[in-house]
C-alpha cells in the first residue's frame, strides 16, 4: 500500500467539505475559525519569501518569477494555524479484523483516517505531526507543514505494524514534550487500554484539545456468532471458551454498557469522540467530528 492509496478517490472528494478546527484556538465551545492572525495561505497579502521544497506551487508568484527568474511564495495574513497531532495506537489489538474482510483491520482503517487528517491539515496550511505507539515504544515525526512533511508522515503510517502493548507512563514522556498546550491531538484507538484513556484524560486536563475515534470491528458491535468459540486476547494471551449463541445477549448488553460508560467518561473530560466500525466509510467519523452543524460529542444512550 503506497502513501497516496491510503485515501480512496471517493473519500478524498468528500474531504473537501471538512475543516480541522480547535475549540481551544477559537476560544469558543463550538466549531469556528481560528481568531488570531498569522502568515500562511490566506486572502490578505502580507509578504514574499523564498520558495522552499514542499511549498504548494499555487503559492508561487509567477509574475514575480518572470521579472526576477527566482521563485517567491506569497505569504498572507490568515487565521492562526493549528498544530494537529495524530496519536496512533498500533498495539497488537489493532490488528484485529472481521472474518468477512480479513485484510481490513482496525489499524488499516486508522492509517487511512490519519492520512485524511494530514491531507486536511496540509490543505489548510496547518502544522501536523505523528506519534505511532507500537511494540511498547513510540515513533515520532515532529509537527511540520507542507507536502514533503505529509509524505514523511505517510511513509511512517504505511510501515506501522500492530504489535506489543501500550508503554508505561515514563515511556510516554515524548508525548508531553511534543504536544503543547492548545495543540489538537486525535487519538485513533480501540480504547480498550486503561493506560490510553488515562493519558488522553491528562492531556485534556492540561489544555490540549483532544479528540478520539474509537475503532471497532463489526463482530464486536454485532456479535454474530452462534457456535462454540474460543476468544483470545492478543495482548495478554488470555483465552475464553464459550457458547457464543447462548452468550450473545449478555455480551451485547455488557458491551453497550461499557460503551455508555466510556462515553460518559470522555464527555466528562471534555474530549470530543465518536465510534467507528469497520463496515463504515473511512471518513464517516471525520464527518461526525468536523462537518459543520454536527454534534461535537457522542451522545450516551
Amino acid at each position: 500500500m503506497s502513501g497516496p492509496d491510503l485515501i480512496p478517490a471517493d473519500v478524498r472528494a468528500r474531504l473537501k467539505g471538512l475543516r480541522l478546527v480547535s475549540r481551544r484556538v477559537s476560544g469558543a465551545l463550538g466549531i469556528g475559525q481560528h481568531h488570531s492572525r498569522s502568515r500562511g495561505a490566506g486572502m490578505e497579502f502580507a509578504q514574499y519569501r523564498a520558495y522552499e521544497p514542499g511549498d504548494e506551487p499555487r503559492q508561487i508568484d509567477w509574475k514575480l518569477y518572470a521579472r526576477s527568474d527566482k521563485f517567491f511564495v506569497r505569504e498572507s495574513e490568515r487565521d492562526s494555524p493549528l498544530a494537529a497531532w495524530v496519536l496512533l495506537d498500533a498495539t497488537a489489538s489493532m490488528a484485529q479484523a472481521d472474518a468477512a474482510r480479513p485484510g481490513w483491520s482496525r489499524l488499516q482503517a486508522a492509517k487511512a483516517q490519519a492520512a485524511c487528517v494530514f491531507e486536511l491539515a496540509c490543505r489548510q496550511g496547518d502544522r501536523f505531526g505523528l506519534i505511532v505507539v507500537s511494540n511498547n515504544r513510540l515513533q515520532v515525526i515532529n509537527a511540520g507543514s507542507g507536502t514533503r512533511h505529509r509524505d514523511q508522515c505517510l511513509k511512517m503510517l504505511v510501515a506501522a505494524d500492530a504489535a506489543g502493548t501500550w508503554p508505561g507512563e515514563a515511556d510516554c514522556r515524548l508525548i508531553w514534550e511534543r504536544i503543547h498546550a492548545n495543540d489538537l491531538v486525535l487519538l485513533l484507538s480501540d480504547d480498550f487500554d486503561e493506560a490510553v484513556l488515562g493519558l488522553i484524560e491528562r492531556l485534556a486536563a492540561a489544555r490540549r484539545e483532544v479528540l478520539n475515534i474509537q475503532i471497532l470491528t463489526v463482530e464486536e458491535r454485532d456479535f454474530p456468532f452462534r457456535d462454540g468459540r474460543r476468544f483470545i486476547d492478543v495482548e495478554s494471551g488470555a483465552e475464553l471458551l464459550t457458547d457464543a449463541g447462548a452468550a450473545r445477549n449478555d455480551y451485547l448488553q455488557a458491551f453497550a454498557a461499557a460503551l455508555r460508560q466510556l462515553n460518559l467518561r470522555l464527555n466528562s473530560a471534555g474530549i470530543r469522540h465518536v465510534s467507528y466500525a469497520l463496515d463504515e466509510n473511512i471518513d464517516a467519523p471525520l464527518q461526525r467530528l468536523f462537518a459543520q452543524g454536527k454534534a461535537h460529542f457522542q451522545e450516551s444512550a
